[in-house]
């Protein structure tokens, strides 16, 4: 299968639209370390930032881009001469010049309709692409485009020299199925290149990237632990997994790396990760339930599809209050235990466990059942010695 699964190219923009998430901003040094990591851990592409923020946003995009890195560093721009002059002082050889392509947003951004709008972008295209730059147009709030307007954008995005499509979800408004028909709409309209840049409000990112990488697109715009506007866009984690686990897509993300690569962020965000974040949380491959711990320690295939090995990973047994004899006997074996110490420990540390709400540390369990034992063997001497 994975021969002959499509390959999928990657375009991480945590230095952009994840610095749009409230309270997140990132210093030039910890954008380049990021960067850096980004391209370590085998993404195709970088979107660094927005030159036209100012000088020291220039000279953040500038520094990415004279790392030597072997992704391609681009830059975030609107449709105006202005961006793409400060994208070239910050020395990228790429951009995405964006417009507004649901008619709402033409409305309220630019006074414009969809031909006004398709007359700008043809201009800016040009404009960029006359000064040497590689041009992708990014239609923000495509989701609530309509289709003939998606269309527009597209052919004249194609007649102008760019060379793909960005169709955003800006507002997290798409499910699976409405993506795939939207994406497979714009693919039958076009001969671009097609990205997703999706966002979650509805918890629906993921899903729906994936829809429109089956319906036809080929670029995945993703952030890393899906930071971002609101509810953040698709997790790079996720995506690059899932590619993997279901063997549908190939991507040239490293899955090892993704681990290392989330807690970097999560450092530079001031922002942590949740205990049961999909892939890289710290809980992901830890296992209390009894029957489930049973089943792994006979063949973790029974209860394992992702593999914690592929991240850097391993599974944990955790003692708690759904624990059976099995969990203890994993994490106590060495200590000789028979079978009463055994139905006693366990029943003090599921009664502990359900008084603190939380597990019980594996070498307080160990002191728990050693306990138990001393006593057994205490109470049988003495019935031993009885007269």
């Amino acid at each position: 299968m994975e021969g002959s699964a499509p390959r999928i190219f990657v375009n991480d923009t945590t230095l952009r639209d994840g610095e749009q998430a409230p309270g997140v901003a990132f210093s030039n040094d910890e954008k380049l370390t990021l960067a850096r990591a980004l391209d370590g851990a085998g993404v195709d592409e970088i979107e660094a930032g927005t030159p036209a923020m100012g000088a020291a946003e220039i000279e953040s995009i500038a520094a990415i881009v004279d790392a030597g890195l072997s992704c391609t560093v681009m830059a975030w721009c609107r449709a105006l001469e202005s961006d793409v002059d400060a994208a070239i002082a910050a020395g990228v050889h790429r951009v995405n010049i964006s417009v507004p392509a649901s008619r709402i947003q033409m409305q309220v951004k630019l006074n414009a309709t969809p031909e006004d709008v398709a007359g700008r972008l043809r201009r800016l295209v040009a404009y960029a692409r006359d000064r040497g730059l590689e041009v992708a147009v990014g239609c923000e709030d495509s989701s609530r485009a309509l289709p003939e307007d998606m269309a527009l954008l597209a052919q004249t995005a194609a007649a102008s020299g760019a060379f793909r499509i960005r169709y955003a979800d800006t507002l997290g408004a798409l499910e699976p199925f409405g993506a795939y028909e939207a994406v497979r709409r714009l693919r039958d309209a076009t001969d671009l290149e097609i990205e997703f840049h999706g966002h979650d409000d509805l918890g629906l990112a993921t899903a729906n990237t994936l829809a429109a990488l089956r319906a036809g697109a080929r670029h995945a715009s993703v952030t890393v632990l899906g930071l971002g506007e609101r509810a953040g866009n698709a997790p790079l984690e996720e995506i690059a997994a899932a590619c993997a686990q279901t063997g549908q897509f190939q991507t040239g993300v490293k899955l090892s790396e993704l681990n290392h690569l989330a807690a970097m962020a999560a450092d530079a965000a001031r922002r942590a990760i949740g205990e049961m974040k999909a892939v890289v949380g710290r809980d992901i491959f830890s296992h209390e339930s009894g029957v489930h711990v049973s089943g792994l320690l006979k063949d973790k295939r029974a209860y394992q599809a992702l593999d914690p090995e592929a991240l850097g990973r391993r599974h944990a047994i955790v003692i708690g209050k759904h624990s059976g004899l099995a969990a203890l006997r994993a994490v106590c074996g060495d200590l000789g235990l028979d079978a009463e110490a055994e139905a006693m420990a366990l029943a003090e540390i599921r009664a502990l466990a359900q008084q603190s709400k939380r597990a019980v540390p594996v070498d307080h369990a160990r002191r728990i059942a050693s306990a138990f034992q001393e006593i057994l063997a205490a109470r049988r001497a003495d019935a031993t010695a009885w007269p």
